[in-house]
């Protein structure tokens, strides 16, 4: 009896225990989802959507660009600086900064075309003054070769003969070149006449074989 009761009290404490660990078991969490190695997976941009992102960015950096390019013009072109009365304060549209720089493109187009002429006409007048030295410097050294010749003076008659000499060798080109037909095409002959027989390397040419013949009808 005695063992028979001693079993049945350790009997007892067993379904206890058992019972407590039951009810504690049941009122923890399971945790099982906390400790595995799952990860949510990232989200993956379609195809279309990548290229729709691609476009609106390529887009974006255009208008950026054009932007940029009228920025540029305006800051480079002066009359795009300017107010304009019939626009007052308000921002200048694309339209107008692309008219006033083709404006001022033909008006430097002009202004270069202007200088281009002003060069030439200035590189004509040195390589006259460049003829003139050296004639200068010839008479120059004929008159330091003979410096008795100067003493011999002349009459007025010699001077009108050199001077007669030399306007009636122009004469002859300026009558066999100009045309009396209409006074517009007069102008436009002297003109020309100007040009072609009146250069200094010419009159250069006519002075010298006027002097010659002067000088040979004296000595």
């Amino acid at each position: 009896p005695a063992l028979f009761m001693e079993n049945a009290r350790k009997g007892s404490i067993v379904s206890r225990a058992n019972s407590i660990g039951s009810t504690s078991a049941s009122s923890v969490p399971n945790t099982d989802d906390e400790d595995s190695d799952y990860h949510p997976e990232p989200y993956k941009e379609s195809y279309k959507d990548q290229r729709r992102r691609a476009h609106t960015q390529a887009e974006q950096k255009r208008r950026d660009a054009i932007k940029k390019g009228y920025d540029d013009l305006q800051a480079i072109v002066p009359t795009c600086e300017q107010q304009d009365f019939s626009i007052g304060s308000q921002k200048l549209s694309k339209a107008i900064v692309l008219q006033k720089t083709i404006d001022y493109i033909q008006f430097l187009h002009k202004e270069k075309k202007k200088q281009e002429e002003e060069v030439s006409t200035l590189r004509k007048d040195v390589m006259a003054l460049k003829i003139m030295k050296v004639n200068y410097e010839q008479i120059v050294k004929a008159h330091q070769d003979n410096p008795n010749e100067g003493k011999n003076q002349v009459s007025d008659e010699v001077k009108f003969n050199v001077f007669q000499g030399i306007m009636d060798s122009l004469f002859q080109s300026f009558n066999a070149s100009i045309s009396v037909t209409s006074f517009q095409e007069l102008s436009a002959c002297v003109f020309s006449w100007i040009e072609e027989h009146c250069k200094p390397q010419t009159l250069r040419d006519i002075v010298i074989r006027v002097l010659r013949q002067v000088k040979s009808q004296l000595y």
